[in-house]
């Protein structure tokens, strides 16, 4: 499931995202990122947001880290993300924890670096 996840959604065709997206989160899903609990309700809202996100790079690509590791309903996992934004090279990494409901993912919750912030 997770393999679905990072790359038909984030790596896969931004045309097909709200296709793709119904087909890998339950209608009732709940997405939360850093700040902004329930950002996400939904798969249509969740592949506006993936969609606004790579939409801010150039060649933007997933890979998987560590993980996925599962345990019950819970997976987890560790990526990396590399691209290009305003011209220039970025890779940053997140962690997901997603959990399951059947054979979908109904909540998710992200930590991940901001790859446009300035380096110190």
């Amino acid at each position: 499931m997770y393999d679905r996840w990072l790359h038909e959604l984030w790596n896969g065709e931004l045309g097909e995202l709200e296709r793709l997206a119904r087909g890998v989160v339950t209608e009732d899903f709940v997405g939360n990122w850093p700040g902004r609990p329930a950002l996400v309700r939904g798969p249509d809202q969740l592949a506006a947001v993936i969609r606004q996100g790579r939409e801010m790079f150039d060649e933007l690509a997933f890979e998987v880290e560590v993980g996925p590791v599962a345990d019950g309903d819970l997976v987890a996992a560790r990526w990396l993300a590399r691209g290009s934004h305003a011209g220039e090279p970025v890779e940053f990494r997140g962690h997901d924890l997603l959990r399951r409901a059947g054979d979908a993912f109904a909540e998710y919750w992200v930590i991940a670096e901001d790859p446009t912030a300035p380096a110190s």
